[in-house]
């Protein structure tokens, strides 16, 4: 066994062999897999291995055509050819007009990654599957590539591709322990011996927090029962006279593949259990849970109502073995956070499908830094501190009985809320607040007009249309307040501190004491990795002279890791989150400044307190740091405020707001003013696909300043010119917002997609970004969007058409 290798992948199921595969079509063949027992001992082994192209976003839909087309070519492969089922062709069924309105959209945004869905209805859905019912149906989403492969052919065949590169595995060699030096690298000790290595890999499925304790880590990944069975053979198979379609339903939780003459038939029951809470067996191997079909009944009635031939068809054999789920249902494919030359491949469910695309991905950040698509969707970073076992396993069970329920836009499903509040979230609730999650936290979306109102699930605008509109207007006219929790704040002190935040941003960074800055920073292929504000904190009593470097709501851990890894040894330069102790209250409006002038003391003019200006105050007896920035286009301010205190600021502002018509707006509201203004979300608007040119953040990117992170990589992209073009559209429809995915096509042709989209209630428009060919890239080009099948007239307009000259906000 090498006691030295550049990379070590601990676990051999499909993401340790798919890592370590494409490591090697990297160009890194210095790479080991040790493995504690035998390869695809795990989950994998028992998986019912289906192999489908369908995703909720385009990473998804991108990453599955990887796998798909990667299991072809090595079922076609002499040297080591395995089985795989590929394009019998699936079908995902519906029973509601909303959800087939959803596969309309996923069709719409497949398509944009050259992936052909077809909605079909229920007619056609019997006609390509002559086993099920049309009963209670309207349809289905017909996926042409779904099939399914041989686990554990697919797993040798990787693992042998790797070796046959370089690659060595070393089964029935289990980890001990893990130790990181001082220089980042790491030794991996296992009972056959230490290998020293630069870069180690957790790809170790249900066993996940077993090597991630040696880290000192935790994942939100727990592991759920999962059932099966495999029918004897059934007449109405071999009497199609083709390989019966994989079938999904949403209706009633099962799934079904044809399986040699019948079917595997498997369950996502309501009543499920999860697996391995107090621990694993460490003889658990190769193994499964008893049998429990008495778990299933209820869901197994709704499969014979659907395939009346199960009623005649006797059961094989039962297979019940566990499948890993993360907090959120997505992988976590990346950086493990808070540790240096660590990464994950976890939680993957849906591991034999995907796992091609997953090991793709993760290869290329382990090599290059970066994936070809942005990969946030799967980043292990995307969750903070609150993800412990007792929550991400009530938010498995959810993801498990919702199996085949995409998410409707603003649905924000119950289990393990709320897990992140502030002082004002039961203040907020006792108005009547409806609330959306933003990384745990319980954000205020709107006020509802009645305990009852509970808007429609569905890709339209919704009953909550007109109180979003009311919303915006007062914010116009009046004055309006909104709690944003949650939001990034790191703490910046040390002398080199503007040396360094100028290293790391593309752009000029303030360094003038009361200003505030907005810049980006990019990776080191030049695209787009943060978008950060920049305040300057004089010394006073709360501390001494410092940077508070803000940021997306989510982008803690994310930001954190790409900040600390760039201090030089040299530097004198500490980084701190405030993120859990501060929150932040937007006073925005034309009467703002007289509402805040009435609860704090000092000169609050536009002369004293200019548009991008950071002070430090009291809201009534409260203390505070107040920004004068805006998101929403008005005059506004940000008032930071420590959670101890952000009630008693609370009550300030709203009894100062009483005389100026303050009336409360929540996130929904901020949504549709930020698009009416051209300020752009982060991992929605900007990506790490895109440069900051491509981005139309052309004033952001100073390539005349000295060397800054991705500077070269940018004059080169510069030189190159741009693939993409983000633009603001108009779209002609006032039925429903263009969701982010959707295709834009001039004739047959995909020309962009959607990023984001709202109406504009202050403009009367129906708003959206898309990145786009630069070709039709100009203020007034035509092209179409297709929302939900339907081709709607779309024309690029200029950025920000409310106050396009911004006098408002800096008024």
């Amino acid at each position: 066994m090498k006691s030295r290798t550049k990379v070590v992948v601990i676990g051999g199921g499909i993401a340790g062999c798919s890592t370590l595969y494409h490591l090697t079509q990297e160009g890194w063949s210095d790479v080991v897999l040790v493995e504690r027992n035998e390869l695809t001992s795990g989950t994998t082994w028992h998986s019912a291995a289906q192999v489908t192209n369908f995703g909720m976003n385009q990473t998804m839909v991108g990453l599955k055509t990887h796998s798909i087309n990667l299991y072809k070519a090595l079922s076609e492969n002499p040297e080591y050819p395995i089985n795989y089922h590929h394009a019998d062709g699936g079908i995902r069924l519906a029973n509601t007009e909303e959800q087939m309105q959803g596969y309309r959209h996923f069709a719409s945004m497949a398509r944009g990654m050259g992936v052909d869905f077809e909605v079909i209805d229920a007619e056609e859905c019997a006609r390509r599957h002559p086993l099920i019912s049309t009963t209670n149906l309207l349809g289905g989403l017909w996926d042409p590539l779904d099939g399914d492969i041989d686990p554990a052919q697919l797993c040798q065949a990787l693992a042998y591709h790797a070796r046959k590169a370089g690659a060595e595995v070393y089964r029935n060699t289990p980890v001990t322990a893990l130790t990181q030096h001082t220089d980042d690298t790491w030794t991996v000790h296992t009972e056959q011996g230490d290998i020293d290595c630069d870069i180690v890999v957790n790809a170790c499925g249900y066993r996940v927090n077993e090597v991630g304790a040696m880290m000192g880590v935790h994942h939100p990944v727990a592991s759920m029962e999962h059932q099966y069975f495999l029918t004897e053979d059934i007449p109405g198979i071999a009497e199609a006279g083709h390989r019966m379609p994989l079938l999904r339903c949403p209706i009633s939780d099962y799934y079904s593949r044809q399986e040699k003459g019948g079917l595997l038939v498997g369950f996502y029951e309501q009543d499920c259990k999860t697996w391995g809470m107090d621990g694993i067996d460490p003889n658990f191997v190769n193994a499964l849970c008893p049998d429990d079909l008495d778990r299933v009944m209820d869901v197994l009635a709704g499969a014979f109502e659907r395939m009346p031939a199960l009623e005649e068809t006797g059961i094989r054999s039962i297979v019940n073995g566990p499948i890993t789920y993360t907090i959120d249902g997505a992988p976590l494919v990346g950086p493990i956070p808070g540790k240096r030359n660590a990464f994950c491949i976890i939680g993957l469910r849906a591991g034999l499908g995907e796992g091609g695309g997953h090991g793709w991905l993760l290869a290329q950040q382990i090599v290059h830094g970066e994936a070809c698509y942005d990969t946030w969707c799967l980043d292990p970073r995307r969750f903070t501190g609150h993800t412990n076992v007792e929550l991400t396993s009530l938010k498995a069970i959810e993801d498990y009985q919702n199996e085949f329920r995409f998410h409707f836009p603003h649905e924000h499903r119950p289990a393990g809320r709320p897990a992140k509040t502030t002082p004002l979230t039961p203040v907020l609730a006792a108005e009547g607040a409806e609330f959306t999650v933003v990384n745990g936290w319980e954000r205020m979306d709107y006020i509802k007009p009645s305990p009852d109102f509970h808007p429609s699930l569905s890709f339209n605008f919704d009953e909550a249309f007109d109180i979003i509109s009311a919303d915006v207007r007062n914010v116009q006219q009046n004055v309006g307040l909104c709690e944003v929790n949650g939001f990034n704040r790191f703490e910046v002190t040390g002398s080199d501190r503007h040396s360094f935040l100028d290293r790391m941003f593309c752009g000029t960074v303030t360094k003038r004491e009361g200003r505030v800055g907005l810049g980006y920073l990019l990776n080191h292929h030049g695209m787009v990795k943060c978008e950060a504000t920049v305040a300057n904190l004089p010394a006073s009593d709360r501390g001494p002279e410092r940077v508070w470097y803000g940021s997306a709501a989510a982008s803690e851990f994310h930001d954190m890791d790409w900040l600390t890894q760039h201090i030089l040894a040299s530097e004198d330069v500490q980084i701190r989150s405030l993120t859990n102790d501060q929150t932040i209250l937007v006073l925005a409006g034309p009467k703002s400044r007289d509402v805040l002038s009435a609860c704090a003391r000092g000169d609050w003019s536009n002369e004293a307190f200019p548009w991008l200006s950071v002070r430090e105050c009291f809201i009534g007896f409260a203390p505070a740091t107040v920004m004068g920035v805006s998101f929403s286009g008005e005059l506004a301010y940000e008032i930071h405020v420590p959670n101890a205190s952000l009630y008693a600021a609370y009550l300030a502002l709203r009894n100062a707001g009483d005389a100026y018509g303050l009336k409360l707006f929540g996130a929904r509201a901020v949504e549709s003013m930020r698009l009416e203004k051209g300020f752009l979300h982060w991992k929605a608007d900007i990506l790490t696909e895109f440069d900051p040119y491509e981005t139309g953040l052309d004033r952001f990117a100073k390539t005349d300043k000295d060397d800054f992170v991705g500077k070269e990589a940018l004059l080169k992209r510069q030189a190159e010119g741009k693939r993409r073009q983000l633009v603001s559209l108009k779209i002609d429809a006032s039925h429903a917002p263009a969701h982010g995915g959707a295709s834009l096509m001039q004739g047959d042709k995909v020309i962009g997609t959607v990023t984001s989209g709202d109406w504009g209630h202050r403009v009367g428009m129906n708003l959206a970004y898309a990145f786009v060919d630069p070709n039709s890239a100009t203020v007034g080009s035509k092209m179409h969007v297709d929302m939900y099948g339907d081709l709607i007239d779309a024309e690029v307009i200029a950025p920000s058409p409310y106050d396009p000259e911004h006098s408002l906000m800096r008024s």
